[in-house]
């Protein structure tokens, strides 16, 4: 996994989370940004890591990168929330 550091993990998960963003100010439903978040987590993960290496591995670590955006949005919203007195 010499290939895939911290900083594609960030990359990805960055790169992911806008892509959610950008299907939040679609017109396309909210329920499908977790599941668009991992898989392009995971083609993310499979195209920096294309070169040699653990495919299956780069996947996880990108539909995980995918996924972890999604979580940090939505811890983000929750502690806006309580911070507002809306919890």
């Amino acid at each position: 996994m010499e290939n895939l550091g911290i900083a594609s993990v960030a990359a990805i998960t960055v790169i992911t989370y806008l892509m959610g963003m950008a299907v939040r100010a679609s017109r396309m439903d909210n329920k499908w940004i977790p599941i668009l978040c991992g898989l392009l987590g995971g083609l993310l993960g499979l195209v920096s890591f294309y070169l040699p290496g653990d495919p299956i591995t780069a996947a996880a670590v990108g539909i995980v990168s995918g996924l972890a955006a999604t979580g940090l949005h939505q811890a983000a919203k929750q502690l806006s929330k309580e911070a507002g007195g809306d919890a």
